[in-house]
């Protein structure tokens, strides 16, 4: 989500004539649009049925006992802010760190990014042994490169 996040600031940034203040942007698995196309599409009919009536569904988590809960409000405002329809731009570069493993973002997922960021330097470096959370010491390393040249 931060990723998504991050890329909505740049907008706003650019939009408000301080797009200067953003040097570069490094993303790490980045989520964009997640709530419509890594949630919502992937949800069986039961699932949607239980959003609709509860107004939340409870989804299993990898990385907690208890489950996440999805609510209706979550797949409604994430509608509003949808990026993936047209072109992106940062106006900075751009460097995304991806898992090859990892089972919230998909990599291609990833590459689709890229794919609507034509106007801006891109850098992808894809982990073929990562997961989602880019935690081993050599994972923080590659991060640690991807800010430092940045700078």
């Amino acid at each position: 989500m931060g990723g998504w996040l991050a890329l909505l600031a740049a907008r706003v940034l650019h939009e408000s004539r301080e797009a200067e203040r953003l040097k570069g942007l490094v993303l790490i698995a980045p989520a964009v649009d997640f709530t419509e196309a890594l949630i919502f599409a992937r949800m069986s009919p039961a699932s949607r049925a239980e959003l609709t009536k509860k107004g939340m569904w409870l989804r299993a988590s990898a990385h907690a006992q208890e489950p996440y809960p999805i609510t209706r409000e979550l797949i409604e405002e994430g509608r509003k802010h949808l990026l993936f329809g047209g072109v992106i731009r940062t106006h900075c570069p751009v460097h995304i760190l991806q898992g090859m493993r990892d089972e919230d973002v998909p990599w291609r997922h990833a590459t689709e990014l890229v794919e609507h960021l034509p106007a801006d330097p891109v850098s992808l470096t894809l982990v073929k042994d990562g997961d989602h959370r880019l935690s081993r010491e050599e994972d923080l390393a590659r991060l640690a490169a991807a800010i430092s040249a940045m700078g």
